[in-house]
C-alpha cells in the first residue's frame, strides 16, 4: 500500500489538543494542514513526527504502530524529517552548518567518510556551496538557514517531511524560492509532505489535499483545488474571506468581523458544533448536535463536519476560479507547478476518515 501514516486520536478527560482525528498520508503527496493558532495542527504534526505521544489511538507507519520516538526502530526514525518554523532558532548558534547537518548522521552511526560525502550531497540538493559548512547560523540569511534546516531534515534519507510553518518567517521573495526548492526535492526524491500552515494562499499552491482544523478536530478535508475554491464548511470559507484582496462569497460579504471572537478553549469546548458561536450561518440545532466528518453530496472526495454543507454552499455562486485566487508573484514556477499538482489531486480517490 502507498499509505504511510494513519493517525487516530480519541477523546480524553484531560485537555484534548487533538480530538478524534483520523488522517492518512499517501506516498508522494502534499497534505496541507491549516487552521488558526491553537487549533491543534502543530500538535498533530508533532505526534506524526514522534515528538509527542498520543494518549489514545495510534500512529501507523507502513502498517506498524509507532506511537512515539521510543516505539520506533532506527529505520522508522530515519523515515521522518522535520523542518520547523523559525530557521535560525532551529540551529545551534555555536555549531557550524556542517556540524548541524552532521549531528543526525553521527547519531545514526555513519562513518566519517560517509558523513562527509552525505553533507556535500545535501548542500548540493538544497542549492548551497559546500564551503558554507564552515559558517555559523548567525552569518547566514533566513533563506540560507531554512535551506540548512531542510538539508538536516533530509540527512537520513527520509520518505516523509513534516513542515511546520516552514516559510512563515521568510519574506515573500525568499518564501517563493524555498517553496520551489521543496517542490523540486519532492519531484526528485519522491517525498511525502505534511505542510502545516495558517496561510491558505501558500497551501493552495503546494498541497494536493487540504485538512482544515478547528478546536482540535478536522472540520473539512479534500482535494486542495476543490476545498479552497468551493469550501463546504463555514470555517474554511471564513478563513478564505479573511485573505486580503479575495472577494468574499455571497452571504459573508457584509461582514467585516469574519472571525469575531476568540476560538473556544479546548478545556471547555461549546456544545454541539465547536464553531457555532462564531458561525455566520449557524442553525438552532448546531448548538445541540456534534456533527461528524461526512462525505458531501456532489463534493467528490471532500468531507465536511457541517451537516448543512450542501445547502449554504450551493446558494453562494462562487467564482469560476474559486474563492482563493491570490498568487505568489515572486516566482511564477510556484503557481505553475502547484496548479498542475492540484488538478491531478482533484481526480484522486483518496479518503480521510474520523472516529
Amino acid at each position: 500500500s502507498d499509505t504511510l501514516f494513519r493517525r487516530v486520536f480519541g477523546d480524553d478527560d484531560r485537555i484534548p489538543a487533538v480530538r478524534g482525528v483520523s488522517l492518512e498520508l499517501r506516498s508522494g503527496e502534499t497534505v496541507g494542514l491549516v487552521g488558526e493558532s491553537g487549533c491543534g495542527k502543530s500538535t498533530l504534526a508533532k505526534l506524526l513526527a514522534g515528538l509527542e505521544t498520543p494518549d489514545k489511538g495510534t500512529i501507523r507507519l507502513r502498517g506498524r504502530s509507532v506511537d512515539g520516538v521510543g516505539d520506533r526502530t532506527n529505520d522508522q526514525l530515519s523515515e521522518i524529517g522535520v523542518v520547523f518554523q523559525h530557521p535560525g532558532a532551529s540551529l545551534n548558534p555555536k555549531r557550524t552548518v556542517g556540524e548541524a547537518i552532521d549531528e543526525p548522521l553521527v547519531e545514526a552511526g555513519w562513518s566519517r567518510s560517509r558523513r562527509e560525502k552525505r553533507i556535500t550531497t545535501l548542500c548540493s540538493l538544497v542549492g548551497l556551496p559546500p564551503e558554507i559548512t564552515d559558517r555559523y547560523p548567525g552569518q547566514l540569511s533566513g533563506g540560507q538557514c531554512q535551506r540548512i534546516a531542510i538539508a538536516r531534515a533530509l540527512a537520513l534519507e527520509p520518505s516523509v517531511l513534516v513542515l511546520d510553518e516552514p516559510t512563515s518567517a521568510l519574506d515573500a521573495s525568499t518564501q517563493a524560492t524555498v517553496l520551489n526548492l521543496l517542490a523540486d526535492l519532492q519531484a526528485d526524491l519522491g517525498l511525502t509532505y505534511l505542510f502545516v500552515s495558517h496561510d491558505l494562499e501558500v497551501v493552495r499552491h503546494v498541497a494536493d489535499r487540504v485538512a482544515v482544523m478547528y478546536c482540535g478536530r478536522l472540520v473539512e478535508v479534500g482535494p486542495a483545488r476543490a476545498t479552497l475554491s468551493r469550501p463546504t464548511h463555514p470555517y474554511t470559507q471564513t478563513l478564505l474571506d479573511a485573505i486580503p484582496g479575495v472577494e468574499r462569497s455571497e452571504g459573508f460579504a457584509d461582514r467585516t468581523d469574519a472571525l469575531a471572537g476568540d476560538p473556544p478553549s479546548p478545556a471547555s469546548p461549546p456544545s454541539g458544533c465547536s464553531f457555532h458561536p462564531r458561525c455566520q450561518v449557524a442553525e438552532d440545532d448546531c448548538s445541540q448536535v456534534e456533527p461528524t466528518l461526512e462525505a458531501v453530496d456532489g463534493g467528490g472526495d471532500v468531507r465536511s463536519r457541517c451537516p448543512y454543507a450542501g445547502e449554504w454552499r450551493d446558494d453562494r455562486n462562487p467564482t469560476p476560479n474559486g474563492s482563493c485566487d491570490a498568487r505568489l508573484e515572486a516566482d511564477s514556477r510556484v503557481s505553475d507547478a502547484v496548479s498542475d499538482t492540484s488538478e491531478s489531486a482533484t481526480d484522486s480517490n483518496e479518503t480521510l476518515e474520523t472516529e
